[in-house]
C-alpha cells in the first residue's frame, strides 16, 4: 500500500537515493533538504528519474522551516524517516567543544524535537511510524570521530526509550544503522580537522589521526551506496520489521564483538615512543 513518507537530508547521498527510490516505487514523497539551491537540485534529479518528489526547505536550525513543513505535512505524513546529518572529526581531548555542540544540535536536539512534533500527531490518529538514520557508530566507536560518535550514541538512547515508551499508541519507532559508505559523507567529515587542528600547536600526534582520515576516504572502507539505497527503500514503507536494522549485517557480529570486549577491556597507560 502506498504511504506518505517524509524523509529529511535528502539533498545527497543515501537521503537522495532513498526519497528517490521510494517515489519510484509509488510512495508518496516529501523531500526536505537545508537550502534553496538543494531545492532545485533534487526536483531537477527527481525529473531526470523521472519520479515525482515534493521537496521542501527544511533548515534544521531555522524554526520558521519547522512549522512550515509541520503545517503542511504533519497531519497526511504516515512515516517520517529522520535521516538528516553532520559531522566534526579530531581528537575528542583536544576538539573545540562548541564543534561537537554544533553536531548534537544537528544529529541529537533538533532530530528529537523534529520526532517529538511528529509523535504528537501520530499519537493522535493512533498511527504513525518515526525512523531514525543512526549509524554503526551508534554503539561502535572510531577514534578521532567522537563528535560524530558521541551523538550517534545519544541518537540511539533516544530512540530505544521512545520505542519503549510509546508502545500501545499504535506509533511505531525503529532505527537504520548504516555503515560507511561511498556518499562523500564521511571523506567531507574527516576534511573539517584541517579548519583547526595545527600541528606542533595541538598535543595530539598527528600520524594516527591522518591514518584514519585517508582510510575513512580510501576505497576499501567504503561501500558502494546503492545496496543501503535498496535497503532502505524496501525496509521503510514495511508495517512490521525489527526496531534495530543494521546494514551490511557482516557488521552485527563485529559490534556485538566489540560491545562484549567492552566488559574486560583494562584501562591502559601505553605511552608514545
Amino acid at each position: 500500500m502506498s504511504k506518505t513518507i517524509l524523509i529529511t537530508g535528502a539533498a545527497t547521498g543515501l537521503g537522495k537515493g532513498t526519497a528517490i527510490g521510494l517515489a519510484q516505487t509509488g510512495h508518496k514523497v516529501i523531500a526536505t533538504v537545508e537550502n534553496w539551491p538543494q531545492v532545485t537540485q533534487l526536483q531537477q534529479d527527481a525529473t531526470d528519474a523521472g519520479v515525482e518528489l515534493t521537496v521542501e526547505k527544511l533548515d534544521y536550525l531555522e524554526l520558521d522551516d519547522h512549522d512550515t513543513v509541520l503545517r503542511k505535512y504533519g497531519e497526511v505524513v504516515d512515516i517520517v524517516v529522520l535521516n538528516a546529518a553532520t559531522g566534526q572529526t579530531g581528537p575528542v581531548a583536544e576538539v573545540p567543544v562548541d564543534r561537537m555542540r554544533k553536531v548534537f544540535e544537528v544529529n541529537v536536539f533538533t532530530t528529537l524535537e523534529l520526532a517529538q512534533r511528529f509523535a504528537a500527531n501520530f499519537v493522535s490518529r493512533g498511527s504513525g511510524k518515526i525512523v531514525f538514520v543512526s549509524s554503526i557508530a551508534g554503539f561502535w566507536i572510531l577514534p578521532y570521530l567522537a563528535p560524530y560518535v558521541a551523538s550517534k550514541h545519544a541518537l540511539e538512547g533516544i530512540a530505544q526509550i521512545m520505542r519503549h515508551e510509546l508502545e500501545g499508541t499504535g506509533v511505531k519507532v525503529a532505527t537504520i544503522n548504516p555503515g560507511p559508505f561511498r556518499t562523500g559523507f564521511n571523506d567531507r567529515m574527516y576534511d573539517t580537522v584541517d579548519q583547526w587542528f595545527e600541528p606542533g600547536v595541538n598535543f595530539s600526534h598527528e600520524a594516527p589521526l591522518r591514518e584514519m582520515q585517508a582510510q575513512m576516504a580510501g576505497e576499501d572502507l567504503q561501500l558502494d551506496p546503492q545496496p543501503m539505497i535498496d535497503f532502505m527503500v524496501d525496509l521503510i514503507p514495511q508495517d512490521e520489521h525489527k526496531f534495530r536494522n543494521v546494514y551490511p549485517e557482516k557488521f552485527v557480529d563485529d559490534v556485538r564483538q566489540y560491545q562484549e570486549s567492552l566488559w574486560t577491556q583494562p584501562m591502559t597507560k601505553t605511552a608514545r615512543q
